[in-house]
């Protein structure tokens, strides 16, 4: 049976209903729950949950689903306020004070499920989907409740929206410009809440605060603007809970909230691979690329320091270049990398093979890789000379953490540092001047490296 004629049945246009308006709720309010900090606290609220659930059941004698979320919401808000106090009344911290709090009440809560599975009663039916979830038995009334709270809680997000960002990026700021930050804290604790009870009979307790976390941190991956997160996280949301409802629909005996969770999680690999930003595949080629640039720079230094050293010693003879060999052991790397960044070089422009009669291939620049070698040393010693003399530039604007230090420097400061090269012998001597041909003096017999 394809997917449209699915959706013609009546049952599944209320369960997919219901799921698609769980993802939205869910993926906005776990932005903030998000970047406040609060990630566990969904998982706490919805653990809490249990014992109201079958106190509701014990004291009414019915399965009203409306007394259960009745149940579920003042369980939740007394395990808001105790973790609230325990962290503020006490040394533990929050972190700790949300485990003490989720164990107790969910240990509370599976005693209870136990007593009333035991019991005269006896029929417990109705309570379980509370632990792992039922969005079958959603029907048109639960739909309904659901529309009526998602819209309330996605209304207050909008008209609160500057200061629930307030609250999430810098508290203490909000606090001395005069907003209540504490009812704003208290008051996105509710509305979680919320988004937890009426998530319990699709999801469950075990799995709905991965309903409330997993598209957030999904939308994290894709933007770094507030408003674009709680957007994409409530898309992502969506598209979990349709994804999860329709494939458990096709599927014979397979949950539908396990895969809406399994849905969102699906959403979270993907960004986590392949996000343009922080995306794992990205950040490994910009890995691969810093890696590939600094092995060429080692080499093209290496190759450089080697020929300079040549001319300081004799500067009327040129040696014809170096080898391989050589060069692995100035740039202490092995020579298979070192072969290969001579041949991505070569490629580049920026040296070139010298057939030696007596030791082989050897390797010298051409005049755009003397350039580049020349500009690479100089940007070395200039670090060298400011590192051993710190103190001295303090007054000026460096930034150590970009790779040029010329451009950061006037021209008076350059010339300034220049001269100090000079004086520790430290200035490149080997420069463009030392072109014949448009290559270093390839063809003149000097001595072998």
């Amino acid at each position: 049976m394809s997917w449209w004629q699915l959706l013609q049945d009546p049952n599944t246009q209320w369960v997919l209903a219901g799921c698609i308006l769980l993802g939205i709720s869910s993926g906005v309010l776990g932005s903030f729950a998000f970047l406040r900090g609060r990630s566990l606290m969904g998982d706490a609220l919805a653990h809490a949950a249990l014992p109201g659930v079958c106190l509701a059941y014990l004291l009414s004698g019915s399965k009203s689903i409306g007394l259960f979320l009745l149940g579920a919401a003042a369980a939740g808000l007394l395990a808001s306020y105790a973790i609230s106090m325990i962290s503020k009344h006490s040394r533990i911290k929050e972190d700790s004070a949300l485990a003490i709090v989720l164990s107790v009440f969910f240990g509370l809560g599976i005693v209870l499920l136990t007593y009333i599975q035991h019991s005269d009663q006896g029929n417990q039916s109705g309570l379980d989907k509370f632990l792992f979830g039922q969005a079958a038995s959603l029907v048109g009334s639960d739909v309904t409740a659901m529309i009526v709270v998602s819209a309330v809680l996605l209304l207050i997000t909008t008209l609160l929206y500057k200061e629930f960002k307030l609250l999430v990026f810098d508290g203490s700021f909000g606090r001395g410009l005069g907003y209540p930050m504490g009812f704003l804290d208290g008051l996105l604790m509710l509305m979680l809440l919320l988004a937890v009870v009426i998530g319990l009979q699709a999801v469950g307790v075990v799995l709905v605060a991965a309903m409330l976390i997993a598209p957030a941190v999904t939308a994290r991956y894709w933007t770094n603007k507030l408003g674009v997160m709680v957007v994409l996280s409530g898309c992502f949301g969506a598209l979990s809970g349709s994804l999860g409802t329709l494939f458990s629909t096709t599927m014979e005996n397979l949950p539908t909230g396990p895969l809406i969770v399994l849905a969102a999680t699906c959403f979270f690999l993907f960004s986590l691979v392949f996000s343009p930003k922080r995306g794992i595949l990205v950040r490994l080629l910009q890995f691969l690329k810093l890696r590939q640039k600094v092995l060429h720079d080692d080499v093209l230094l290496a190759l450089y320091e080697r020929m300079e050293a040549d001319i300081e010693q004799n500067p009327s003879t040129l040696r014809n270049g170096c080898s391989v060999e050589v060069l692995a052991e100035k740039a202490g790397k092995r020579a298979g990398s070192v072969q290969q960044a001579l041949t991505s070089l070569s490629r580049q422009g920026l040296v070139e093979p010298v057939e030696h009669p007596a030791a082989g291939t050897l390797w010298t620049f051409t005049a755009a890789g003397l350039k580049k070698a020349y500009e690479l040393a100089l940007n070395q010693r200039l670090w060298d000379l400011y590192l051993m003399n710190e103190q001295q530039y303090q007054s000026f604007s460096i930034d150590i953490h970009q790779e040029n230090l010329a451009e950061q420097l006037s021209p008076t400061l350059l010339e300034e540092m220049m001269r100090q090269l000079e004086s520790y012998n430290l200035t490149p001597k080997l420069t463009v001047s030392h072109m014949a041909g448009g290559s270093l003096l390839a063809g003149r017999q000097g001595g072998v490296s």
